[in-house]
Protein backbone atom coordinates (compact mmCIF):
# COMPACT_ATOMS: atom_id res chain seq x y z
CA UNK A 1 0.00 0.00 0.00
CA UNK A 2 1.35 3.38 -0.93
CA UNK A 3 1.57 6.33 1.42
CA UNK A 4 -0.71 8.37 -0.82
CA UNK A 5 -4.02 6.80 -1.71
CA UNK A 6 -5.15 8.38 -5.00
CA UNK A 7 -8.78 7.96 -6.00
CA UNK A 8 -9.55 5.90 -9.06
CA UNK A 9 -10.47 8.10 -12.04
CA UNK A 10 -13.99 6.69 -12.07
CA UNK A 11 -14.60 7.86 -8.49
CA UNK A 12 -13.66 11.53 -8.95
CA UNK A 13 -16.37 14.23 -8.96
CA UNK A 14 -15.14 16.19 -11.95
CA UNK A 15 -17.60 19.06 -11.45
CA UNK A 16 -15.87 19.74 -8.12
CA UNK A 17 -12.45 19.55 -9.73
CA UNK A 18 -13.49 21.94 -12.51
CA UNK A 19 -14.83 24.36 -9.90
CA UNK A 20 -11.61 24.13 -7.94
CA UNK A 21 -9.53 24.72 -11.06
CA UNK A 22 -11.38 27.75 -12.36
CA UNK A 23 -12.14 29.51 -9.08
CA UNK A 24 -9.02 28.30 -7.30
CA UNK A 25 -6.76 29.27 -10.18
CA UNK A 26 -8.27 32.73 -10.36
CA UNK A 27 -8.07 33.32 -6.60
CA UNK A 28 -4.50 32.00 -6.48
CA UNK A 29 -3.39 34.35 -9.27
CA UNK A 30 -5.26 37.30 -7.78
CA UNK A 31 -4.13 36.88 -4.17
CA UNK A 32 -0.49 35.99 -4.86
CA UNK A 33 -0.04 38.37 -7.77
CA UNK A 34 1.66 35.51 -9.58
CA UNK A 35 -0.48 34.68 -12.60
CA UNK A 36 1.53 31.59 -13.60
CA UNK A 37 0.86 30.11 -10.16
CA UNK A 38 -2.86 30.41 -10.86
CA UNK A 39 -2.16 28.69 -14.16
CA UNK A 40 -0.57 25.79 -12.32
CA UNK A 41 -3.73 25.33 -10.24
CA UNK A 42 -5.87 25.60 -13.39
CA UNK A 43 -3.71 23.09 -15.30
CA UNK A 44 -3.45 20.59 -12.45
CA UNK A 45 -7.22 20.54 -11.98
CA UNK A 46 -7.74 20.29 -15.73
CA UNK A 47 -5.42 17.31 -15.94
CA UNK A 48 -7.12 15.63 -12.98
CA UNK A 49 -10.57 16.11 -14.48
CA UNK A 50 -9.47 15.00 -17.96
CA UNK A 51 -7.98 11.83 -16.48
CA UNK A 52 -11.40 10.98 -15.08
CA UNK A 53 -13.28 11.98 -18.23
CA UNK A 54 -11.18 9.62 -20.34
CA UNK A 55 -11.83 6.77 -17.91
CA UNK A 56 -15.57 7.35 -17.54
CA UNK A 57 -16.69 8.85 -20.83
CA UNK A 58 -13.99 8.14 -23.40
CA UNK A 59 -11.52 10.30 -25.29
CA UNK A 60 -14.03 12.17 -27.47
CA UNK A 61 -16.09 13.38 -24.51
CA UNK A 62 -12.90 14.09 -22.55
CA UNK A 63 -11.61 16.24 -25.40
CA UNK A 64 -14.90 18.16 -25.61
CA UNK A 65 -15.04 18.76 -21.85
CA UNK A 66 -11.37 19.78 -21.77
CA UNK A 67 -12.00 22.23 -24.61
CA UNK A 68 -14.96 23.64 -22.67
CA UNK A 69 -12.80 23.97 -19.53
CA UNK A 70 -10.04 25.81 -21.39
CA UNK A 71 -12.62 27.85 -23.29
CA UNK A 72 -14.30 28.84 -20.02
CA UNK A 73 -10.97 30.12 -18.73
CA UNK A 74 -10.45 32.10 -21.93
CA UNK A 75 -14.01 33.43 -21.98
CA UNK A 76 -13.78 34.68 -18.41
CA UNK A 77 -11.31 37.39 -19.40
CA UNK A 78 -13.44 39.36 -21.88
CA UNK A 79 -16.55 38.60 -19.83
CA UNK A 80 -14.86 40.15 -16.78
CA UNK A 81 -14.55 43.45 -18.66
CA UNK A 82 -18.32 43.47 -19.15
CA UNK A 83 -19.69 42.13 -15.84
CA UNK A 84 -16.74 42.17 -13.43
CA UNK A 85 -14.24 39.51 -12.40
CA UNK A 86 -16.19 37.58 -9.75
CA UNK A 87 -19.40 37.33 -11.79
CA UNK A 88 -17.38 36.28 -14.85
CA UNK A 89 -15.49 33.55 -13.03
CA UNK A 90 -18.65 32.27 -11.35
CA UNK A 91 -20.55 32.26 -14.66
CA UNK A 92 -17.96 30.29 -16.63
CA UNK A 93 -17.46 27.95 -13.68
CA UNK A 94 -21.20 27.24 -13.53
CA UNK A 95 -21.24 26.40 -17.24
CA UNK A 96 -18.13 24.20 -17.23
CA UNK A 97 -18.91 22.53 -13.89
CA UNK A 98 -22.52 21.95 -14.90
CA UNK A 99 -21.45 20.36 -18.17
CA UNK A 100 -18.97 18.11 -16.34
CA UNK A 101 -21.68 17.05 -13.92
CA UNK A 102 -24.28 16.29 -16.57
CA UNK A 103 -22.02 14.73 -19.19
CA UNK A 104 -19.68 12.76 -16.95
CA UNK A 105 -20.48 12.68 -13.23
CA UNK A 106 -24.14 11.67 -13.44
CA UNK A 107 -23.47 8.72 -15.75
Amino acid sequence: MSMIDIKKPEDVSTASVVTLGLIGGWVTARETGIRPLGGVVLAAAGYWAARSWVATSGPVTATALTALYVGAFGASHPLAKKIGPWPAVLTVTAVAGGAACVVSDLK
